[in-house]
């Protein structure tokens, strides 16, 4: 394996009207080091070489995916460290029936992270609630990781995800959309390693979140978009893979919210094996502190940031954050950087009507109920540069809001939007349509909603989240709305979108 190190983001000079184009600079030549490992698939021998499928329809990025690293951008932009290791690429592949164990061999490959359904994955075929989708692959730890423990994070993979490292439990994961790692440290050894991975992916036909995918024949689905309303499943991996080092006493999340009442960022700084340690969040433009606080993490800190240059779709300005878990009594601290937008959403009553404002002012919000799907990699869009393409077009086009609709994109979508300058109306993915979901569904579905708002309540663009869509699943919506607004309350909340039905009340707001 390469060694994938790469320095801290730098500190370049820069237009004040775009303070994160030094930051964007620097993660785009992150990404550019951190080539992804080459495969070493284990049940390999003997077959043909790989290639992606015809898709049934091409984008102007199709052709530019690289075979053996696949979307290398850095991909948490909100929560970035020096040395990472990319894991997409070409890995082993097998399908079996969903209850079976690890297959003797794995017959196929498949490029990570497309789907199984997509044309970009090179399998490109149906896959049901009666598979199970086995992924492999070798890798080797950089020496100069020694020391730290390694984390094996998955940006998403759906649905039911658990993963091996040389033949040892690593762990196990539900969730189509939102982001988990497993600490692999103890199962490591020296030279290669082997990580298996399974996927079984219920679509419809299981509980919790699910949006506009199906598997069945109803639906007339095939491996290409089609049947009406409803699209092709996106089945197993669809997200970044990637491997990190990092201290036993680690930062694991960065909460950022702008407070224009006093002129701060309230930050959070979460660890892990850090209880009572000390944090410092610092604020900077252009490479100069605007402001700092330091606390205990987990508690909130209020950062002064002084005339705060104001974000929004006129004038995305973002300020860097740098947070710190300071080293105490000969144990190594950590740091990351993550970046922020200063910006308020409420709701005031501006001529008699209530309207929601941003920033203190009424700003009529025009955009597009984006679905995120794609012809060649269905859910995972072919290239960061296509990702970034879909989100500058509305702006081309005058719009200055888009709804992510029943989907939750990668991070590197919504670091787009905050960059570009697009307020975000958040869906929490549906449930299945015409079904009363029973409480191992509902209790999936809301722990998952509340995963995916922990990991992009940072994002300045994100202005909204909307619970639940036309009745799709639909239930306790005031409960729900008061929670979500409990658990953010420097954002909107849209109950419910499209249809009063199941005895609805409003809540939340």
């Amino acid at each position: 394996m390469t060694d994938t190190r790469t320095p801290a983001p730098g500190r370049g000079a820069r237009p004040r009207s775009r303070p994160w184009r030094r930051l964007t600079t620097a993660l785009a030549a992150c990404a550019l080091a951190a080539t992804g490992l080459a495969a070493s698939p284990a049940g390999a021998a003997g077959q043909a070489a790989w290639e992606p499928k015809p898709a049934p329809m091409t984008t102007p990025w199709t052709d530019q995916v690289s075979v053996d690293n696949p979307l290398p951008e850095y991909p948490r932009p909100q929560l970035t460290r020096p040395d990472w290791a990319n894991l997409n690429g070409i890995w082993d592949f097998a399908v079996t029936d969903a209850d079976a164990g690890v297959p003797d061999s794995f017959d196929e490959q498949i490029r990570v992270p497309f789907v199984a359904e997509s044309a970009l994955s090179g399998i490109q075929r149906k896959i049901t609630p009666g598979d199970k989708l086995w992924y492999q692959r070798e890798f080797t730890v950089p020496e100069d990781w020694d020391g730290r423990d390694v984390k094996l994070n998955f940006g998403a993979s759906d649905w039911e995800t658990t993963v091996w490292v040389n033949g040892e439990k690593a762990g196990e994961h539900q969730g189509g959309f939102d982001a988990f790692d497993f600490t692999v440290t103890d199962h490591l050894k020296a030279g290669a390693n082997t990580v298996t991975v399974s996927v079984w992916d219920p679509t419809q036909h299981g509980g919790g979140a699910v949006g506009k995918q199906r598997q069945d024949d109803e639906h007339d689905i095939e491996p290409h978009p089609g049947g009406g309303i409803w699209y092709t499943a996106a089945s197993g991996i669809w997200q970044t893979v990637w491997l990190e080092p990092v201290a036993p006493a680690h930062i694991t999340r960065l909460d950022l919210t702008p407070e224009l009442g006093d002129d701060t960022l309230r930050a959070t700084v979460h660890a892990e094996g850090a209880a009572g340690r000390e944090v410092k969040v610092t604020v900077l433009d252009d490479g100069e502190e605007v402001g700092s606080a330091t606390g205990t993490a987990g508690e909130e800190l209020s950062v002064p940031v002084p005339d705060p240059h104001l974000w929004s779709p006129d004038d995305p300005f973002l300020y860097d954050v740098k947070a710190e878990l300071l080293p105490a009594d000969g144990t190594a601290g950590d740091e990351v950087g993550s970046y922020a937008g200063m910006r308020s959403i409420g709701l005031k009553k501006i001529d008699g009507v209530q309207r929601p404002v941003l920033n203190g002012e009424f700003v009529f919000q025009t955009g597009t109920l984006d679905q995120g799907y794609w012809p060649d990699g269905l859910y995972t869009a072919p290239t960061d540069e296509a990702l970034k393409y879909d989100l500058q077009a509305h702006k081309d086009l005058g719009f200055n809001m888009v709804r992510k609709h029943i989907k939750v994109e990668p991070q590197r979508w919504f670091h787009w939007a905050d960059k570009l300058g697009l307020l975000v109306w958040q869906d929490m993915p549906s449930m299945d349509t015409g079904k009363v979901p029973d409480a191992p569904a509902r209790e999936q579905w809301e722990k998952e909603y509340h995963r995916i708002i922990d990991q992009h309540r940072s994002s300045p663009s994100v202005v909204m989240w909307v619970n639940q869509n036309e009745g799709w699943g639909q239930y306790d919506q005031a409960r729900i709305a008061d929670e979500v607004k409990e658990a953010d309350p420097s954002r909107l909340v849209n109950n419910m979108s499209g249809v009063n039905c199941c005895g609805s009340v409003d809540g939340g707001n």
